[in-house]
């Protein structure tokens, strides 16, 4: 039957990506193994028995030590390494002051609007253009 299909089926391990935003400005991270001066939003898989909204909600919290709200769906994309799909979110800041893991990133900081749209100057820069680590961001700065 159809039971039979889905359990045949390739496994697809979802994968959460959230632009967390208080305000005016944005929380982004970055991992020791990215080239330096690259910052992202922050992401990390779901739990085997978790919902995608608590896998939101823990990720932030363990690597950032950030409350969150209105936690939003925005987009997904398809992810090779491993076979995942990326589900995109953006979220409301409950709390403001961050609490590094960093055993899970090397650096998170708030950014604003005016800072991120001037990373070069900073010596810092964003995931490259197809990536939904970058449409998040895009989306957020054009947003008035």
């Amino acid at each position: 039957g159809s039971e039979m299909c889905i359990r045949d089926s390739p496994r697809t391990d979802p994968a959460v990506i959230m632009l967390i935003y208080n305000d005016d400005k944005i929380l982004l991270g970055r991992q020791k193994v990215w080239p330096s001066g690259m910052y992202s939003t922050l992401a990390g898989f779901v739990e085997t028995g978790e919902t995608i909204e608590n896998a939101v909600r823990r990720v932030v919290l363990e690597e950032a030590g950030i409350k969150i709200k209105n936690i939003q769906y925005h987009s997904s994309q398809p992810w090779p390494f491993p076979a995942s799909v990326m589900l995109g979110f953006y979220a409301e800041a409950s709390s403001k002051k961050i609490k590094l893991d960093e055993n899970e990133v090397e650096d998170v900081q708030w950014f604003s609007r005016k800072e991120v749209i001037n990373f070069t100057h900073q010596n810092k820069f964003l995931p490259r253009k197809i990536s939904i680590a970058r449409r998040l961001i895009d989306d957020w700065i054009n947003k008035v």
